[in-house]
């Protein structure tokens, strides 16, 4: 089979139609947990997460040659289920077509939507898809799984992918494509310093409401009991913080927040473990204590307050976290003693 040939050519003998199978499904596994990372990353410190969700992608893509032998082989079997593994792969395919395209910048939006989100929505689309074709064409381990010649092979693809990322990124900011001026995360810049440009968005099906500011109460729950402010108890909200709100659908802005600094309002339990963040609407999040002194309570952006879309009467503005940490509609924060992990990976509404 050509065993000591290396580099690509060695790679395309050396295939078979098992060793591609099990190498996809790991790459693919290895893209939707790094894809995870990178939507939940949103300190500079998570970019190795991105770039090895962009390796692995490549790997995919250096995948398909292999792979379209091998489907072509299925097709000439009568399986009733094949439009279904035929659906699976044009979503692969869709996916990695709109990462490429986001991460370009060359088409921003299709339909109104931004391709970030699309990618998204297209990958979260397929994982039920993956785990039937998981199951309906379930394959035994074998010790050559795992042998020193197929340990080559991964070797070499990895080298591949890894090479053919950098290759990827230098066109990109050698070209002066608007990928190049992305950040790290892969978001575009939008509406920084310019609250009024900035898209409204929310967390999957989280409305926006219509907040009466008169009957608005904020119910903190700390070491001292249970209390209520309303927004005049808030004051002026004279502290600012320059901070960049990073959506998970594919933009950013850097905007200037004023607000209260959340560590003056809540007040310390020796017990509590987590802070609860919740808003009107019934969405929440759970953060470290650790955390609270670097969180705000926003009642304005660009110093003009803030829109009903933008969490009107106040938000939360939480540095180094993607947007959906930015709780927005505020109405209580509760020290509790549960840890701040206990909760969803991501919020489940």
């Amino acid at each position: 089979m050509g065993t000591r040939r290396h580099g690509l050519g060695g790679l395309r003998t050396a295939l078979s139609a098992r060793t591609t199978n099990v190498t996809l499904l790991l790459c693919l596994i290895l893209v939707f947990a790094t894809g995870v990372g990178a939507v939940a990353t949103g300190s500079a410190r998570g970019r190795w997460i991105v770039i090895a969700h962009g390796v692995a992608a490549i790997a995919v893509i250096l995948l398909i040659p292999w792979k379209s032998i091998v489907v072509r082989r299925g097709l000439r079997r009568a399986r009733a289920s094949r439009w279904a593994s035929l659906l699976l792969a044009l979503l692969v395919v869709l996916v990695l077509v709109a990462g490429i395209v986001s991460t370009t910048g060359l088409v921003r939006e299709v339909g109104g939507f931004l391709v970030m989100w699309l990618h998204i929505a297209l990958a979260l689309t397929l994982v039920p898809l993956l785990l039937w074709h998981i199951v309906a064409r379930s394959v035994r381990p074998r010790r050559t799984d795992v042998s020193r010649r197929t340990a080559m092979r991964w070797g070499v693809l990895a080298v591949l992918a890894l090479a053919g990322y950098g290759v990827a990124e230098s066109t990109i900011r050698l070209t002066g494509a608007p990928g190049a001026r992305r950040r790290f995360t892969g978001s575009y810049e939008l509406g920084s310093f310019e609250p009024a440009r900035m898209p409204v968005t929310s967390w999957l099906d989280d409305p926006v409401p219509t907040v009466d500011p008169a009957q608005w109460r904020l119910v903190i729950v700390d070491g001292t009991g249970r209390r209520e402010l309303t927004l005049a108890d808030l004051g002026g909200g004279d502290a600012q913080l320059r901070a960049t709100l990073d959506c998970t659908s594919g933009w950013y802005a850097h905007q200037d927040w004023f607000g209260v600094p959340v560590s003056t309002l809540v007040r310390p339990d020796p017990e509590a473990r987590s802070l609860l963040v919740h808003s009107v609407t019934g969405y929440w999040v759970r953060f470290p204590v650790a955390d609270i002194g670097h969180l705000l309570l926003a009642t304005q952006v660009g110093g003009r307050p803030l829109s009903s879309g933008h969490g009107y009467p106040v938000r939360l503005v939480a540095p180094n976290r993607r947007g959906f940490w930015w709780v927005k509609w505020v109405d209580r924060l509760e020290l509790q003693p549960t840890p701040a992990w206990w909760q969803p990976p991501f919020p489940v509404t």
